[in-house]
């Protein structure tokens, strides 16, 4: 097999942005050397690998730091409105390259690297991946920060610096194995520790009702110390920060009052108070009620809000006031957005500070509260939505129940008063869920307590309306709004696909990068035989280099030539990889009825994490493994069927399987997956879409035409219909014999020889309780990658539904998504001003 030039050989053989100036790569060098001399000069006379990634970190964090102040002295000049993104996910990848790309800095820094007798991209490989999220919600928050630095908005990130990231996956024996992310363990230079902002948290404690106003007494202190990261904007000089908080004992912790010599036990007792910022809780679209999650999602919220008031009092302009109580503008010059209910907590913490601290009246400080927070809701499934006990609240939190307590009775006043006599809609409506166990509807309070609410796709906000929100929409159907999620094209383009990136700016220019919708340009091109060729050929490269990756690091071959279908996302029931499994084992039992029929060869890819604690997604991951055992063995089958599990998906793997994909699936049960962000990734680097019409697939085939997609099954419409009918999956299984046949296999052992009932349990909840209908939508599904393989044999129409595909994935951009909520929620306006770089005096 012919060893694929690296992408760094050819940024040497062309390159449309530009040679790199001399200037900057002998600066480049000049500086490299000098971080690498001080590495060493403190340490050994040897430099690793590692001492040169990080020397090469330095160099380019040198050329962020006068930026980053410029921008935020810019900032504490102009005072404009601050928007705070609030998630307890943020899931970064690595930095050093999407640094590298948006300041402008790969050529010169790859010309100087390779002067100095080194390679780029194996440098690039040292970095951890900073895996402070779970899937899709923490890397829509990833995206959103770069849209913001680049859509130059006065913005901040703020969440929690987890010691552990989402958990490494090992496949054992076919089983997934998790591993903790020790990913800080060689240092992190992309963070700036802040101890000057250091803030106490409290927990616990009793409330008190005095004269002078209600006091939260005898609380337990933890204090928050932030870790500011640079997030650069594409080539407009704009760094904003991402702060996150690590969690401190204060130095009198245990060690108060009356201690009687236990001071070992008393300082060993600090890691109580510090395991609050130890380790992501690793769980996707689940809700588990442990008061460790609790206290995170109450620790990111006082802390951040503590800064939002001090950085709001501290400002240039707003209140002339010298003690500045005069808060009536505060939704002004503040907007909070909660990425889901984790920081619902925000609304109450807000509601405090105004009314116990500050003083203000509890109806002006409710106003203030709503017209400055905002809710995005990210899953209608009911296991996810946050329902916390009122005991354990209480404990923690107690004057928080209270004031919840009181949202919630203004609240159902309102509503008595507009429907009386209706108690069933008030108990549909409470934020305090009675029964046996009493808990707090956190979304409830989310949208009581917000001016605007927003859903992820238009499919998603209709659910949200009319189903999941459907009494609070008809209360107030002005608050409620769709926001369809985007993906960053600087790192889901440029950065993975720089051929492709290539390519298109060689035909319609470099503009697209910050205003995807240009790629529409490529439309009258569709038939332009060299953009069908180089674009064919730019895919074939990704192949063979990912191919080459699966051989280094898995030790797996490949047909490189076969089709690359691809399934990654998290490991879930109502993703339905379970139906991927069908198919691939009926493709199997076809091979094996007739060995001398032609097919389309294929590589399916699946990859993906289960919660630890979800032991079906588990199993399910085992069945595929399994099925890649039986599949990749058969001498009948040859190289015509391939079964990859693709072994600890993350960000920079995402990076390289997503563009070396033909397919992509995206088979979720209508009506489940909100958005999804993948397929957009898929569609920008060239695969075509096997999907349902769930989340933003819908809109993916009105951009594109449902014909330039292969869309398949159930509608949501179809779906409810089945529900109210009543799902028999029996009948299914009666009906189809290529399908009884698959569930068979499964169910008697044929992938599992040496342990035969491993799998009953699947095919027991396949038949008697699968909420997301498998069978449902198999015939449509095998029918429809039919399809597939028969406009995979026609190389050129398939290319020219690629270029379709990318052509009109422009709205899918998050630069196109942050416009409208900055627009449509927050009241601000992106600016393409540039800062002024550092070398530049200001006016």
């Amino acid at each position: 097999m012919a060893k694929p030039l690296t992408d760094s050989e050819k940024r040497k053989q062309i390159s449309v942005r530009g040679i790199a100036g001399l200037g900057d790569v002998a600066e480049v060098r000049k500086s490299f050397n000098r971080h690498l001399h001080f590495t060493l000069v403190k340490d050994r006379n040897v430099a690793t690998p590692r001492d040169y990634y990080f020397a090469l970190a330095h160099t380019v964090r040198d050329h962020l730091v006068g930026r980053w102040i410029r921008t935020q002295q810019h900032y504490y000049e102009r005072d404009p409105k601050r928007i705070y993104y609030l998630s307890l996910e943020f899931y970064m990848g690595r930095t050093l390259q999407n640094t590298m790309v948006n300041l402008g800095l790969q050529n010169a820094c790859d010309e100087a690297i390779y002067q100095l007798g080194l390679d780029l991209e194996e440098l690039e490989e040292i970095e951890e991946d900073a895996g402070l999220g779970n899937g899709g919600l923490g890397r829509l928050a990833a995206c959103f920060l770069d849209s913001m630095a680049t859509l130059g908005l006065a913005a901040y990130g703020y969440g929690i610096r987890y010691e552990f990231g989402i958990f490494n996956q090992k496949i054992v024996n076919g089983w997934q194995v998790e591993e903790a992310d020790d990913w800080l363990r060689y240092g992190n230079p992309w963070e700036k520790a802040r101890p000057e902002y250091m803030l106490p948290v409290h927990f616990y404690g009793r409330v008190e009702h005095t004269p002078e106003g209600v006091k939260w007494l005898d609380t337990q202190v933890v204090l928050a110390m932030p870790y500011d990261t640079p997030v650069p904007g594409y080539k407009n000089n704009t760094v904003n920060t991402m702060r996150l908080w690590s969690a401190k004992a204060p130095n009198d912790f245990n060690l108060q009052d009356f201690n009687t010599g236990g001071y070992i036990e008393a300082v060993l007792d600090r890691n109580l108070a510090e395991n609050i910022s130890r380790v992501l809780y690793p769980n996707d679209n689940f809700f588990e009620g442990k008061e460790l999650r609790l206290k995170q999602e109450y620790f990111v919220v006082a802390a951040t809000l503590q800064d939002i008031v001090r950085r709001f009092k501290s400002s240039k302009f707003g209140c002339r006031d010298p003690v500045r109580t005069c808060f009536e503008i505060f939704p002004d010059k503040v907007a909070i957005q909660l990425n889901d209910t984790h920081p619902a907590l925000a609304i109450p913490e807000l509601m405090r500070i105004l009314v116990d601290v500050e003083k203000v009246d509890w109806d002006k400080a409710w106003e203030i509260t709503k017209k400055t927070c905002a809710y995005t809701n990210h899953t209608v499934l009911p296991e996810a939505l946050e329902r916390w006990p009122v005991s354990m609240f209480g404990q923690l939190l107690p004057r928080h129940l209270e004031i919840i307590y009181a949202i919630n009775q203004r609240h159902l006043d309102q509503v008595a008063a507009l429907f009386p006599g209706d108690v069933d809609r008030l108990r549909r409506m409470s934020v305090i869920e009675e029964g046996d166990c009493k808990r707090i509807n956190m979304a409830h309070l989310c949208v009581i307590g917000s001016h605007a609410v927003n859903g992820v796709a238009r499919i998603h906000s209709e659910i949200v309306k009319h189903s999941v929100f459907k009494d609070f929409y008809e209360l107030e159907p002005e608050k409620f709004q769709n926001k369809t999620n985007g993906i960053t094209p600087r790192r889901w383009l440029l950065l993975c696909n720089p051929g492709l990136a290539d390519t298109l700016m060689e035909k319609i220019g470099e503009g697209f990068l910050t205003d995807l919708s240009q790629l529409k340009k490529l439309l009258p091109l569709v038939n332009d035989e060299a953009l069908i060729r180089e674009v064919a050929q730019v895919k074939q490269e990704n192949k063979l280099k990912f191919s080459a990756f699966l051989e280094k690091e898995y030790k797996v071959r490949i047909n490189p030539s076969s089709m690359f279908d691809v399934h990654v996302k998290r490991i879930h029931e109502y993703k339905r990889q379970l139906l991927n499994c069908l198919h691939i084992i009926t493709l199997y039992n076809r091979i094996k009825k007739d060995p001398a029929k032609a097919c389309v060869p294929r590589t399916v890819i699946i990859g993906g994490k289960a919660a630890p604690g979800y032991h079906l997604a588990k199993k399910i991951i085992k069945l595929v493994t399994s099925i890649g055992d039986v599949v990749n063995h058969d001498p009948i089958v040859g190289n015509r069927l391939k079964v990859i599990f693709l072994e600890n998906y993350r960000v920079s793997l995402a990076e390289k399987v997503i563009p070396a994909a033909d397919l992509s699936q995206q088979i979720s049960t209508a009506g489940t997956e909100a958005s999804g962000t993948g397929n957009m990734k898929f569609m920008l680097n060239g695969a075509l879409t096997i999907g349902t019409m769930d989340g933003a697939n819908v809109e993916m085939a009105e951009e594109a035409g449902a014909e330039n997609l292969f869309i398949f099954g159930l509608r949501v419409e179809d779906v409810q219909a089945l529900d109210q009918k009543g799902y028999n999956a029996q009948e299914y299984y009666d009906r189809l014999p290529e399908l009884r046949q698959a569930v068979d296999q499964i169910r008697d052992g044929f992938f599992s020889p040496s342990e035969p009932d491993c799998f009953k349990d699947i095919v027991s909840m396949l038949l008697y309780h699968d909420r997301f209908k498998v069978f449902a939508d198999y015939e449509a599904y095998v029918a429809c990658q039919a399809q597939v393989d028969q406009l995979y044999q026609n190389p050129k129409e398939w290319t020219k539904k690629v270029i379709r595909n990318i052509a009109c994935s422009g709205k899918f951009s998050s630069d196109r998504t942050i416009t409208e909520y900055a627009r449509e929620i927050w009241g601000v306006e992106p600016s393409d001003l540039q800062i002024p770089t550092p070398n530049i005096p200001k006016d």
